[in-house]
């Protein structure tokens, strides 16, 4: 990003001395999120608690980005401030006490309570969660923190990076007011990813990935010091973590818009081999993650991952030896699924220059045993048009003849109705029949 940060063109001043970003605040949200705010930071308000928004939004503001979905921290218990709001407005709210945490989840009693009409807009929000200001304290390198109730300030300073260690006040006369004790706002200005403390990759060493993902998609540079925190010491915790948490973090690599970008700078920073030794050979130039085209069809994945994540997972190691996959797999504890489609693919490119040589029906009963996202993985890197002829058109052809027809004309049910439905249909595919009564004519020679 090489203009000059948003935040130039909406800064204004409180008194000459706080930041205020009210305006910017509330021209990035719409009307029914704006609504909503000024209702809970009320009822904050009422019960002395300093309600904010922290974090990414924050930092999202800044740069001028799209707001998404954003937590609200108050100083103090959240979960009196969600009994407050359940009292008043109805709705349904979740307590986490472990975490200081409530969900309050809006129901359409609740959006008729609020009488504001615009929250009935594709919009709206349908829940919201309230967060407890928290400090949190690791018990050893690379555990989950343990977490206890405090201060906004102590809020920020348990936070990645300077970037995402901001927060802006929401109730009463504070609207809008900026809280940056530790510079977050010139790190943006600078264009710098920054730590908060010398141990942070050790207390949680997928912060390293988190530093990468995020130069990459701002366009940011990883902060000297920072950089020289991804250490050997930083790295022996990572290779510790769970297979679950690991994985996740790659998932996150595929979501963003350019993956091949953040591999480079992983295997650079030297942060794959820690992780598992294969991924010396794992492809690190992807090609674009193209979501496909409406005529391909559903696409089988699995259930804890988007496409994007599970077409990322194939294009990074199809072209891997078997051992290498089957070893990756089991460390990192991926889905039976994502394992199959990852074999599929990567037996199925190395047999990608016979298949011009198949006929259309051939090829269709062979991929028809593949996991779609295979087929299509293989295409995407090929870009071979009978694997676009197979996605797009064969893998839909069926004969118009069915199983009830055949027993209509008094043929026995069994193995031989799937042969001659299968029969048919390499006629439909190979242009050997054209119509219903070729079709037929050909159910008269196999039915005999």
């Amino acid at each position: 990003m090489d203009d000059a940060p948003i935040i130039h063109d909406f800064l204004c001043y409180n008194n000459g001395v706080e930041q205020n970003y009210s305006v910017p605040l509330e021209k990035s949200l719409d009307g029914s999120q704006l609504e909503l705010l000024h209702l809970l930071a009320h009822q904050a308000g009422m019960l002395h608690k300093p309600l904010y928004i922290a974090g990414g939004v924050v930092r999202d503001l800044l740069l001028g980005r799209p707001l998404n979905d954003f937590d609200l921290v108050v100083e103090g218990d959240a979960a009196v401030l969600a009994e407050a709001i359940l009292k008043k407005f109805g709705g349904r709210v979740i307590f986490h006490a472990r975490f200081g945490t409530a969900t309050w989840i809006l129901d359409e009693i609740t959006f008729k309570r609020l009488n504001v009409p615009v929250f009935h807009s594709s919009n709206s929000p349908t829940s919201l969660d309230l967060i407890s200001a928290r400090s949190e304290t690791y018990s050893q390198p690379g555990a989950l923190p343990t977490v206890q109730k405090s201060t906004i300030d102590d809020d920020l300073r348990r936070r990645d990076f300077t970037i995402n260690a901001m927060a802006i006040r929401l109730d009463g006369d504070h609207f809008g007011e900026l809280f940056d004790p530790l510079g977050g706002q010139k790190d943006i200005e600078n264009k710098l990813i920054r730590v908060l403390h010398p141990i942070s990759f050790v207390d949680d060493p997928t912060r390293m990935f988190r530093a990468v993902r995020y130069a990459a998609r701002y366009g940011f540079e990883i902060e000297s010091e920072t950089l020289s925190l991804i250490n050997d010491e930083a790295r022996a915790i990572l290779s510790g973590l769970s297979g679950e948490r690991l994985r996740h973090e790659f998932d996150l690599v595929f979501e963003e818009p350019n993956p091949s970008a953040i591999l480079k700078q992983l295997a650079d920073l030297d942060l794959l081999k820690p992780i598992h030794s294969v991924l010396a050979n794992a492809d690190r130039q992807l090609p674009t993650i193209e979501e496909p085209r409406p005529e391909f069809g559903e696409f089988a994945i699995p259930d804890i991952l988007t496409f994007r994540q599970s077409l990322g997972w194939v294009l990074f190691l199809m072209n891997s030896p078997e051992a290498d996959i089957e070893a990756f797999a089991e460390r990192l504890a991926f889905p039976a699924s994502l394992t199959k489609a990852i074999f599929a693919a990567s037996t199925s490119n190395k047999k990608l220059s016979s298949f011009k040589d198949w006929k259309p029906s051939q090829l269709t009963f062979y991929l028809d045993e593949l996991p779609s996202l295979a087929v299509y993985t293989v295409y995407l890197v090929s870009k071979e048009q009978s694997l676009r002829d197979y996605l797009a058109k064969w893998q839909h052809v069926k004969p118009h003849i069915t199983g009830d027809d055949l027993k209509k004309r008094g043929l026995e049910p069994g193995p031989r109705y799937g042969e001659i439905l299968r029969q048919l249909r390499a006629a439909w595919l190979d242009g050997d029949v054209s119509s219903k009564d070729e079709e037929m004519l050909l159910l008269e020679r196999l039915a005999k």
